[in-house]
């Protein structure tokens, strides 16, 4: 793990996605985090010594899911698959697929593996699997201040964890999509989805992959918006959190009451025509049953440094 000094800094955006809005400053005290994402090889070692079984291992309980198709209820997890033809960008489900068998193990379906992936994030992990695997290292996830505040290495305000340039003098700093998604990936990065956990170069903290490879899981529950800035210094949060469960729902499944997290970072999946979440403070909600092949996460400590 890699120590980051507490300290205050500007927290979201007003430049980019609505609920990054509005930027305002926050401060956090100083907190481990794990210089890479969970990776593989990590996550194995828990599964073995606790016995631990993924979300995405069970078949779903149509108690929870009122609607559901009877032939949808399958173990399985939602994976990436790359069009042949033309799609409309506003119908996600045009290139993510329920693959049943999709699991941690097998990231890419049955016929899959994780030969030669050991160093890679693991995927396909609901919020309460990452949150076991914390509380088994003794640990936690970070809040979405924290993570962010981690991101940024230093660079307050910057629009890149490592600067105000997406790829300076043509140096590829994070695994994002290159090309026009979800049909042409030019791959210019050398990966057409996840890379090894140190495959790009540290942010000013020595943290890997805090942008790009996978989406991360925070603590806190999704809020369509930032609070507004203090009006005094004296008043700047201190160790914010985010909103409340009970306002973390999907306006657009009423009938469905799953409460959704915030994931930060962005992942390979992330393109500047679709997603431009490949910066610190970019975020996204995610619902705490949902596991797919771009999400994973890293833990904290805290009150130990």
């Amino acid at each position: 793990m890699v120590f980051v000094p507490g300290g205050s800094f500007w927290m979201g955006s007003d430049h980019h996605y609505p609920e990054e809005k509005p930027a305002h400053r926050v401060r956090v005290d100083g907190f481990l985090i794990d210089e890479t994402p969970v990776t593989n090889a990590d996550f194995a070692a828990f599964v073995a010594a606790t016995g631990h079984r993924t979300f995405a291992e069970f078949a779903p309980d149509p108690r929870d899911y009122p609607g559901i198709l009877p032939e949808m209820l399958y173990a399985g997890s939602l994976v990436f698959r790359e069009p042949t033809g033309r799609v409309d960008l506003r119908d996600w489900s045009q290139w993510w697929t329920f693959l049943k068998g999709a699991n941690w193990r097998q990231p890419y379906g049955p016929r899959s593996s994780l030969a030669g992936m050991d160093d890679h994030p693991v995927v396909h992990v609901t919020y309460d699997d990452a949150m076991a695997y914390a509380r088994w290292k003794g640990k936690d996830l970070p809040t979405e201040a924290e993570w962010e505040f981690a991101a940024r290495g230093g660079l307050d305000r910057a629009e890149y964890a490592w600067g105000s340039e997406l790829t300076p003098e043509g140096r590829y700093m994070a695994n994002t999509w290159q090309g026009s998604f979800p049909t042409v990936n030019r791959q210019l990065d050398g990966y057409a989805r996840t890379s090894p956990a140190r495959a790009y170069p540290p942010n000013g903290y020595g943290l890997h992959d805090m942008i790009g490879n996978v989406w991360e899981w925070t603590s806190d529950w999704f809020a369509s918006k930032h609070e507004a800035d203090a009006g005094k210094a004296c008043c700047i949060p201190r160790n914010p959190r985010g909103g409340l469960e009970s306002a973390s729902y999907d306006p657009c499944l009423p009938d469905i009451k799953i409460p959704r997290k915030v994931l930060k970072g962005g992942s390979h999946l992330c393109a500047p025509n679709y997603c431009r979440r490949y910066r610190p403070a970019a975020r996204h909600a995610e619902a705490i049953d949902t596991s797919t092949s771009h999400v994973g996460f890293r833990c904290v400590v805290r009150n130990e440094v």
